[in-house]
Parts: C-alpha cells; structure tokens; sequence
C-alpha cells in the first residue's frame, strides 16, 4: 500500500505488513491455547491499540468478548505525563471473567499497571496483557507483558495504530518518526 504523504515522515521502517500479520498471528495462537475452554474478555485500550486489536480478536479461535477502555496519559507530548486518567471507562461488569487487556505498545509501563491494578479490584479471575510493541528500557514498574508480538529500540515509533499528536495511525507499516517531526527547538 503506498502512503508516500506519510512516509516522508518515516526514518525507517521496524515492522512491515507482513511481519506484523505474523505476528498478530503468532500471539492469536498463543491465546487460543491458553484459553482454550474459557471465554476471555478481551479490552481494548483506545485508540492506539484499535487497529491491533481488531486483527488480534479475528486470529484468536475462541467465544470472545470484547470491550474498550479510554485512557489518558500522554496527551500531545511524546512521554507520559505520569498523570493517568480513565476517559471511557469497561460497558459491562468484569467480576470473574478472565480479561486480557490489549494494549499497542508498553513503555514505562505506568498506564497499564494502573489499568491492572483498577481491574485486579473488581474480582475478576485473570487478567493477562498483550501487547503488539514492548520496550523494556523504558519500563519504570515492575509490569510483567504475557504476550508480546515484536521487543523494539527506545525509538519514537508510529503507524498500524500507533500516532504522534493523532497522526500516522493509518500507516500500514511501523516506524521511526524522524526527529525534526517531534522535537522543538
């Protein structure tokens, strides 16, 4: 697919489409094994991770459910704020459901201990994350991922979901923003 007017914006590229669909393939396999005779509730933490949710839920071979969740932590900036805010909260009740919450990509990990703790109060009987991206370099908790698809660099990365001030989430591929673009002087 081309997306020339995006990809001028790209240093390079991490993951093409193909490597992503193995992926996404890889972790639906993972999770259909170890769910095999439950029927998880999948989260999806909006918006980020809506494009790889949505090919995630499909390779998984499961009676799923699935329901989104809000959060705010970043903002336009490139780091978080350590501020997290839940703006759209579960629609239904989780209490004794087996929940994999699906996140894009894992950096300090802040965010997602905050949404497992919130969850973990709410009786559930599991709760497992997945994640399409983790850089573990940055982790600032001690967050455990369960499934992860790629380990990236400390690189500011877009595209397949994931945005820099709402832009590139439409990218088909995943890659490096180029410095000039986020940066100020």
């Amino acid at each position: 697919m081309k997306q020339d007017s995006l990809l001028k914006d790209i240093d390079h590229i991490l993951y093409d489409e193909k490597a992503i669909a193995s992926a996404v393939k890889r972790l639906g396999e993972e999770i259909t094994r170890d769910y095999k005779g439950k029927y998880p509730v999948m989260v999806c933490i909006l918006k980020g991770a809506s494009v790889f949710f949505t090919d995630l839920i499909r390779a998984v071979d499961l009676p799923v459910t699935i329901d989104f969740m809000a959060i705010s932590s970043y903002g336009s900036s490139t780091q978080t704020s350590g501020v997290v805010r839940i703006l759209k909260d579960l629609d239904h009740s989780v209490t004794g459901k087996d929940l994999i919450i699906v996140e894009d990509i894992i950096d300090s990990g802040l965010t997602l201990s905050y949404i497992k703790s919130t969850l973990i109060q709410r009786e559930i009987a599991s709760i497992k994350i997945a994640t399409l991206l983790d850089k573990p370099v940055r982790r600032e908790t001690d967050l455990e991922v369960d499934y992860k698809g790629f380990t990236v660099p400390n690189e500011f990365v877009v595209g397949y979901g994931l945005d820099y001030d709402e832009k590139y989430r439409n990218l088909s591929s995943i890659g490096v923003l180029k410095r000039e673009i986020y940066e100020t002087n």
